[in-house]
């Protein structure tokens, strides 16, 4: 019977703002790519998110990022490779330190936005945050796009390394993920985004932008929980993956 991971970022609200829902998506995924502060998040957001995946049984990841709170980390930046590793440890120590008092803890490691799709093909930027997580817990699993030099690197490392895809966005034919400043980019229509994974999890493919099938094995689907109907979103996933008999649960 086929398996999947469902992922989605939580923990982004900042403050009086507020973004996403992530106790209804703590509801309905299986892991929490929880924000650690630097690209959105607060201590008491972080915390709160933090127990709640802890009650719901939901496991906690850490979404490492650029520190750039007012870009919401999507901005790319030319930070140095011994800079980046340290900022990488300190957000997992930071999330793992409230993960802990929420009675779990870090379990896996995935960067965010401008850093994930940097470090597909930025090299130095993809060994800094291998050598963050190798120094900081060398069992945790890490998260990346298939064909990536950080899952390369993560593999030299001998790190756990876990494909991942995207439910809600737009792929290019060279299967990275197309950019959000481009129309089209976020996938909004939930029932689309539904077949979409289902394709996924069944066949072991998507389609790019023009149509090219893409085969994509992965472990993981994310579902961004900032995007307005991201709920929506998940749940018709979890209905449509149900009545395949698709299993939804971490991944080993």
């Amino acid at each position: 019977m086929p398996a999947i991971d469902l992922n989605s970022d939580l923990g982004e609200s900042y403050g009086a703002w507020t973004l996403g829902d992530d106790v209804a998506m703590l509801k309905l995924v299986t892991s929490a790519n929880v924000a650690c502060g630097f690209h959105a998040g607060d201590p008491a957001t972080l915390w709160a998110c933090c127990s709640a995946a802890s009650e719901l049984t939901v496991r906690i990841g850490a979404q490492v990022g650029y520190h750039d709170l007012a870009g919401f980390g999507r901005r790319f930046i030319d930070v140095a490779p011994r800079d980046l590793t340290a900022d990488v440890v300190y957000q997992i120590g930071a999330l793992d330190g409230l993960a802990q008092v929420s009675g779990s803890a870090v379990a896996y490691v995935k960067p965010h936005g401008a850093l994930y799709n940097a470090i597909v093909h930025h090299r130095e930027q993809a060994r800094a945050v291998v050598a963050a997580v190798t120094a900081y817990d060398d069992t945790l699993p890490v998260l990346g796009l298939p064909g990536s030099v950080f899952l390369e690197e993560a593999e030299k490392a001998g790190l756990r390394t876990v494909i991942e895809a995207f439910a809600d966005r737009a792929y290019t034919p060279d299967g990275t993920l197309v950019p959000r400043t481009t129309d089209g980019a976020v996938l909004r229509d939930p029932a689309v985004v539904a077949e979409r994974v289902r394709r996924l999890v069944v066949d072991h493919t998507l389609e790019a932008v023009d149509g090219t099938v893409l085969a994509v094995t992965a472990e993981s689907v994310c579902v961004h929980g900032d995007t307005p109907a991201a709920v929506e979103m998940a749940t018709a996933i979890r209905s449509l993956l149900d009545a395949e008999g698709v299993t939804v649960e971490p991944f080993v």
